[in-house]
């Protein structure tokens, strides 16, 4: 692998780009660009390989979208003959929400060319995908599976495949992906130019290049697995009962408008942002038991500015740009070190600042751990003051705290029991009852028998009176097959 020489072109302006691609890149706004594009672009745009390595929240769309765009531009079609618009360029991502946000980047990239563009990922009816695949395509955006999908219906054929970008790679390795990954390429020419892209260089990663990239050129814009420096990061020490707490502190301290709010679960997640949409907070969930059209209009509406915080699993950890969010709390300190890069990689984002808090608990010692010898430094614990105490419980309000409970966690927590001080200081409060009134001294005399007490009759030599059988027998009358002899 050859090292990436220093560019210091660091100036859209200054890219030999055509004048379509040219002119939607000065409509988006774009004037300097990031370490990542600044020395991916030129490579790219030279046909070589690229395994670049780079923090989420880089650039790294547009490090290889714009220079595929630039080489698919001299073979440009303006014919509407699905055949005249083969698929060259394939985009792989991992999740869906990735892949969507890919897509939407690309067709603003080639909004004045005649280049065609589309995205497939599951979670949606295969259909639509079916009838924008069949008017053909240059540029195909997808997530493994789905991809499989269309391909095994022959709606997607990919062996004029000229381009494959394997974005966030490591992450398709951690979900799985390998076996899906290698069928794909094995469908795909053999002449191609491979782009490799991760956060991270994993040994899995290393293979993966070493298979299928040709004497690729290595990008490295940062250290493996640093975290970004424009970002305050702060760990709290907190018990789990008073993450919630916590949370809604350092939001109001802070005056933050929007973030990110990561747990480690999809139940988990569900159950906090119900949690923080019934204290008042704007919230709505983000995992993957929701629909596809539900993650979407998620999503929609964090970045519209109509959801204050998003609560999310790992599934919205890699990749998905939304600008200017200020703050990223780590609810659940993550199962896997690297994911925490990826999550607090959502705010400080193209130089911008940014804070990252993560609660830590009494069970998070080993993931603490792991965590350290990733970031190859220590961790310190903060404590947190809290302002106010907990509101008291309410006695009739026990139906209503139960029910909670059932999806915030222990029930007993819910009940928020008033502490042993307020207790004493209620049980002060409380009127004083009304004394007793003095007890009868006959029931304090101990018992005393009769002076005379007749014996039993029976012990008097009186006969036992019959029973109601032998009475039955004496009189001849039929006895109930009750007392019949069995």
């Amino acid at each position: 692998m050859q090292q990436s020489p220093v560019v210091m072109t660091d100036s859209f302006s200054n890219l030999s780009l055509a004048e379509p691609l040219a002119r939607a890149v000065a409509e988006m706004g774009y004037e300097t660009m990031t370490p990542i594009q600044a020395q991916a672009i030129p490579v790219v745009l030279t046909g070589r390989d690229v395994m670049g390595a780079a923090q989420t929240g880089t650039g790294k769309t547009a490090a290889f979208s714009l220079p595929l765009l630039q080489r698919l531009l001299k073979h440009e079609n303006s014919s509407t003959s699905p055949a005249r618009h083969p698929v060259r360029a394939l985009v792989l991502l991992p999740t869906r929400e990735l892949a969507d946000q890919v897509a939407q980047q690309v067709k603003l990239y080639a909004k004045y060319t005649n280049l065609r563009s589309a995205v497939v990922f599951g979670g949606m009816d295969m259909k639509p995908q079916t009838l924008e695949l069949k008017r053909g395509v240059e540029v195909l955006v997808a997530t493994p599976g789905r991809l499989l999908d269309h391909i095994e219906a022959k709606n997607a054929v990919l062996g004029q495949v000229e381009y494959v970008v394997l974005d966030e790679a490591d992450r398709m390795l951690d979900i799985g992906f390998l076996p899906d990954l290698q069928r794909i390429l094995s469908y795909l020419p053999k002449q191609r130019t491979t782009l490799l892209f991760s956060a991270t260089f994993s040994p899995e990663i290393k293979r993966l290049a070493n298979s299928y990239l040709k004497d690729p050129v290595t990008i490295e814009v940062a250290r493996p697995n640093e975290t970004a420096s424009t970002v305050e990061q702060h760990f709290y020490s907190v018990t789990d009962d008073d993450k919630r707490r916590a949370l809604k502190q350092i939001v109001r301290q802070r005056g933050i408008t929007q973030a990110f709010v990561f747990v480690n679960s999809k139940l988990g997640c569900a159950r906090l942002a119900r949690s923080l949409e019934r204290e008042g907070l704007k919230t709505t969930a983000l995992h993957g038991d929701k629909s596809q059209d539900e993650r979407l209009k998620a999503l929609a509406a964090f970045k519209a500015g109509e959801v204050d915080l998003l609560v999310a699993t790992d599934v919205a950890a890699r990749g998905l740009d939304i600008k200017d969010v200020p703050a990223v709390f780590n609810f659940d300190v993550p199962f896997n070190a690297e994911d925490y890069v990826h999550r607090i990689g959502r705010t400080g984002r193209a130089g911008a600042s940014g804070l990252a808090v993560t609660f830590v608990s009494g069970s998070d010692g080993r993931l603490v751990a792991d965590l350290e010898k990733l970031l190859k430094k220590k961790v310190d614990l903060e404590a947190i003051e809290y302002e106010d105490d907990r509101p008291r419980g309410r006695i009739n309000d026990g139906r209503r705290a139960w029910r909670e409970a059932g999806e915030l966690g222990d029930p007993r927590d819910a009940l928020d029991a008033p502490r042993p001080r307020e207790r004493e200081r209620e049980r002060e409060a409380r009127p004083s009852r009304p004394a007793a009134a003095p007890r009868d001294p006959f029931f304090d005399q101990p018992y005393q028998a009769p002076a005379t007490e007749q014996p039993p009759a029976w012990e008097q030599g009186a006969k036992p009176a019959p029973s109601r059988v032998s009475a039955n027998i004496k009189s001849k009358r039929k006895v109930p097959a009750l007392f019949k002899a069995q």
